[in-house]
C-alpha cells in the first residue's frame, strides 16, 4: 500500500527530536521533584526499602535524573543518557509493582518512557541534536 503523505517521510528525524524533548523534560520534573518538591517523601521511600541513609539516595537519584533530562533536551550523548533513563523506568516499573501505594505515578507512564528510552537508544537524537551518527 502506498504512503498516504510520502512527503512527510522526508522529515524522519524530527520524531526522534519530539521524543527526546519529551522524555529530558519529564526526567527533567522528577529529578527536580526529588532534589526540592518531594524530597522528604523520596528520603522516607528510599529508608523504607532499606537504603539508609535515604537523603544520599534521593539526591543521586534525583542529580542522576535532571543531569540524564538536559543531555537528553540539549542532544548531546543521547543514546547514554536514553540508556540511563531507561534503567531508571525499568527500575521504577519494577518497585511500581512491589510497592503500589508508596509510588505516586502509573505503571503505564514508567513503560512509555521505557519504550520510548529504548527507541531512542536506536534511533538516535534527531535533529537538533550535538550527537553525529557515525
Amino acid at each position: 500500500m502506498l504512503n498516504p503523505f510520502p512527503d512527510l517521510l522526508a522529515f524522519g528525524l524530527i520524531a526522534p527530536l519530539l521524543l527526546r524533548a519529551v522524555l529530558g523534560v519529564s526526567f527533567i520534573d522528577f529529578g527536580w521533584n526529588k532534589l526540592s518538591r518531594q524530597k522528604q517523601e523520596k528520603v522516607a521511600f528510599f529508608e523504607s526499602l532499606g537504603g539508609r541513609p535515604g537523603a544520599h539516595y534521593a539526591l543521586i537519584l534525583g542529580v542522576i535524573e535532571v543531569v540524564c533530562g538536559l543531555l537528553l533536551v540539549v542532544g548531546l550523548y543521547t543514546q547514554l543518557a536514553a540508556l540511563a533513563a531507561g534503567i531508571i523506568c525499568a527500575s521504577a516499573l519494577y518497585l511500581k509493582q512491589k510497592h503500589r501505594e508508596k509510588w505516586p505515578h502509573d505503571r503505564r507512564l514508567f513503560l512509555l518512557l521505557f519504550i520510548i528510552s529504548i527507541s531512542l537508544l536506536f534511533s538516535g537524537a534527531g535533529f537538533l541534536a550535538f550527537d553525529l551518527p557515525l
